[in-house]
């Protein structure tokens, strides 16, 4: 687990999800977690998946210069996290 960014307690409007949290079938979960205001990313997490750390800290140093994401396309895992950085 990593994480970038950071938050102060409700000082968020949405958690957005990209994978499953859950335990499934004893395996760990694998998924990335993003806190975001305005669509703004302020923070991210990446839970047993490997190599988007990079990617992650640029999405929280475009919401903290005031850029937004799409938080629909954020979610999805078939659309590359770079591709979410402008």
């Amino acid at each position: 687990m990593e994480y970038a960014g950071w938050v102060p307690p409700r000082g968020y409007d949405r958690v957005v999800f990209r994978g499953d949290p859950s335990i499934v079938d004893g395996k760990a979960p694998e998924f990335l977690a993003f806190w975001t205001k305005g669509g703004r990313v302020l923070a991210g997490m990446n839970v047993n998946v490997w190599d988007v750390q990079d990617q992650i800290q640029a999405l929280v140093r475009t919401g903290y210069a005031g850029g937004t994401v799409d938080l629909d396309r954020l979610a999805d895992p078939s659309v590359p996290l770079e591709s979410l950085v402008e």
